[in-house]
């Protein structure tokens, strides 16, 4: 029988300096790095079919759905990314609903990928997902997509990753892949939630905790009392407690994920102990404006290589979990002591449709064939025309402008989420015209064909006919 002693000191293992993701090198490799070598490079989104292999109920009422591609490829991706998922709720026969999930998995681990659902008992999607997606299930998906992720490489890997609720999702990717890496790092992590028993992962982060000394894990349970024997903290983010589980937090990279208030707190609390703007990375659903522009950049990078080993290729492209949904921002016109205004905000006018444009053209009517929109009152100022058929009125929009914000000053109720070309719940149909759209995973190619765009990152190139 072996005796284990417990009394010996151990070692610390020896590590070489920071993290660096096993792509990172491919990427800036200027030797044309092997076939293999770019397909495990998370160059650029695509569309695919999935199946599911597994599903691994999880504490806090979610389930983990494990996917393969069925194209035999793997899914090269970051820490912290997400994917499009298609679900068919309405049957085979119906337009699918789309919904973006981020990736718990890591990228380390590429031939098979995980999503994980929290179970929202009043939401479409998740009550379907849990009931239907089973092992042999096969979805469309388009991925991965988002700027919210680990870099690829970081000489100092210092980290502070607070996790709230169904935002544990990301951060546990991130934390999955520090631990499969070689690399030194000093990981801590914060994860606030409801119940004692409804952690997700709670097992694992404390295997991972209990073997690698890089990773620190906290929990707390927000500002629910504290069952008997809780050991851990209590009560709502505060500059306190970030001051307890990370003293040193102005010297870490912050990444955060979770509901918008908890987020919006974070933001304040994390300024208020030192942590400068630029260390602060926040999984909005929105997205931040300069991850945004960070990924847009990446996307473009990133291009020519995606073209040599994906044969579809989306043409860019981050949702937040269906338990935290953000509420549309449907248009609600104002009223006066006559009714309800056909518009507010704009500095909009009502004009002559035959009258000439601002730039000399005399005919802003739909081209021929399209239906006629000619009675319609019109109102606005800019060089194209747009006709919304339903809502019954033509609003005038200039070249720079994005087609949904001058839409819904106008009066046009089209449902709107991210406007950031992301979530999609702002497609509508083009029946006519030319539109340029830079969107960032929120619509596929199978729907552009079908004359569908998004207003919200789409700006106009000719007269429209929007069905809006």
């Amino acid at each position: 029988m072996i005796e284990l002693r417990t009394d010996t000191a151990i070692q610390e293992p020896q590590r070489i300096r920071g993290l660096e993701m096993p792509w990172n090198r491919v990427m800036g490799s200027t030797e044309g790095p092997a076939r293999a070598a770019h397909a495990l490079g998370p160059w650029h989104p695509q569309e695919f079919m999935a199946e599911c292999v597994e599903t691994v109920p999880e504490a806090g009422g979610m389930m983990t759905f494990m996917f393969r591609r069925s194209d035999g490829a793997p899914l090269a991706f970051r820490p912290g990314q997400y994917v499009n998922v298609a679900f068919p709720v309405n049957g085979e026969d119906q337009d699918p609903v789309d919904r973006s999930y981020s990736l718990s998995s890591s990228p380390t681990q590429p031939w098979t990928f995980s999503i994980t659902v929290k179970r929202d008992p009043t939401g479409l999607i998740s009550p379907w997902v849990h009931e239907n997606v089973k092992p042999g299930t096969v979805l469309e998906m388009l991925g991965p997509v988002g700027a919210f992720h680990l870099p690829d490489a970081d000489r100092r890997a210092r980290y502070l990753l607070l996790a709230a609720g169904a935002g544990i999702t990301p951060i546990m990717s991130m934390v999955r892949t520090i631990h499969s890496l070689p690399g030194q790092a000093d990981v801590v992590v914060l994860y606030h939630g409801a119940e004692a028993g409804g952690y997700a992962f709670h097992k694992e982060l404390a295997y991972i905790a209990s073997v690698d000394s890089r990773v620190k894990v906290f929990y707390s349970l927000g500002d629910r009392s504290k069952p008997e024997g809780w050991e851990w903290l209590s009560g709502r983010l505060t500059a306190a407690m970030l001051d307890e589980v990370a003293p040193d937090a102005n010297g870490r990279q912050v990444y955060a994920c979770g509901p918008e208030g908890y987020l919006n707190t974070a933001t304040e609390l994390l300024k208020k102990v030192g942590v400068d703007d630029t260390s602060i990375n926040m999984e909005f659903f929105t997205g931040d404006r300069q991850t945004i522009l960070e990924y847009q950049a990446e996307i473009a990078l990133a291009s020519d290589i995606a073209e040599e080993i994906a044969e579809e290729i989306a043409d860019s492209a981050e949702d937040y979990y269906e338990s935290q949904p953000s509420a549309f921002g449907l248009y609600e016109p104002g009223y006066d002591a006559e009714g309800p205004l056909k518009a507010t905000g704009l500095p909009l006018e009502t004009v002559d449709p035959d009258s000439p444009a601002p730039d000399g053209r005399s005919d802003l009517r739909p081209e021929a064939g399209t239906p006629d929109a000619s009675g319609f009152d019109t109102v606005g100022t800019g060089s194209f025309t747009l006709s919304f058929m339903r809502t019954g009125i033509n609003v005038r929009v200039d070249p720079a402008e994005h087609i949904l914000e001058v839409a819904q000053r106008a009066g046009v109720r089209i449902g709107a989420n991210c406007k950031e070309g992301m979530c999609g719940s702002c497609k509508v149909v083009k029946l006519s015209g030319e539109i340029e759209m830079n969107h960032q995973g929120g619509i596929r190619k199978r729907e552009i064909d079908a004359g569908k765009f998004l207003p919200c990152c789409s700006t106009a190139r000719t007269d429209l006919v929007i069905d809006a």
